[in-house]
């Protein structure tokens, strides 16, 4: 994976101090509905018209791509009624919202490992990207069954079959050779990482991508995380300076 990505990912072009790549942990959607004496469906509910509105707002800002953690492998963990709850929003997001996404020139990719998951899952994941792929709009990049740390041994992991079927020698074992074998592959790395509802940890997402991402932890539980708090995002990002380990470039200096 190269910086920047191939012609097909490279989608859009931002606007003067608009981040190429924001990746969103989409937290607090629990707590929410705790808070108000609702059971965490409800905040999970409230959390997906939330999804549609950042990802419109988004593609208004002139992000190129959006990466949403949306169910990680460690949520599987969670009491069954709930995850069956959060299946079935899945499927009413893409039964109701590809159409809209897809005349709105939004190209939808999956990340995650596909194996194991249930048919119907993973048929509507495969419609969701077979259907926008051709779409030169907002990249929308959905981390589902996603965990960094299995993604990393899994291209570990083909790279050592590799050099064990001859294919590629211990030498051609790089950076380059383990990026092109991640779920990320061809999609630039996230230039910023907002994480809501205060919590300030990444809990394992997109941990080799985020290397230099700048790190913005909002207050805002995500059901009310709205286009001013993304805004104010964004606003943060441009008021850092981005080393890359060399000279700082602040973001948004022309």
């Amino acid at each position: 994976m190269t910086q920047g990505g191939n012609g097909a990912n490279d989608r859009t072009t931002p606007t003067d101090g608009v981040p190429n790549h924001v990746a969103i942990i989409m937290d607090g959607n629990g707590r929410w509905a705790q808070a108000r004496g609702l059971p965490r469906t409800e905040g999970h509910r409230k959390g997906m018209e939330t999804v549609r509105r950042i990802i419109r707002h988004a593609s208004r800002r002139g992000v190129a791509h959006l990466t949403l953690y949306s169910f990680s492998s460690e949520n599987w963990r969670r009491p069954a009624e709930e995850v069956g709850f959060l299946m079935g929003l899945l499927k009413y997001f893409i039964r109701r919202d590809l159409a809209e996404l897809h005349a709105e020139n939004v190209h939808i990719s999956v990340i995650g490992e596909r194996e194991g998951l249930a048919p119907d899952i993973a048929a509507l994941l495969a419609e969701a990207e077979g259907l926008t792929r051709d779409n030169t709009g907002l990249h929308l990049v959905i981390a589902f069954n996603y965990g960094s740390r299995d993604e990393i041994t899994r291209a570990a992991r083909r790279l050592a079959e590799k050099v064990a079927r001859g294919e590629l020698s211990v030498e051609a074992v790089d950076r380059d050779a383990l990026e092109a074998e991640l779920f990320t592959a061809g999609i630039p790395d996230p230039d910023l990482m907002v994480r809501t509802s205060g919590e300030m940890r990444l809990s394992n997402f997109l941990m080799w991508q985020a290397a230099y991402s700048e790190l913005v932890f909002s207050p805002v539980l995500w059901p009310d995380f709205d286009e001013a708090a993304f805004d104010a995002a964004i606003d943060e990002y441009n008021g850092r300076e981005r080393r890359f380990g060399g000279v700082g470039v602040r973001q948004g200096a022309k």
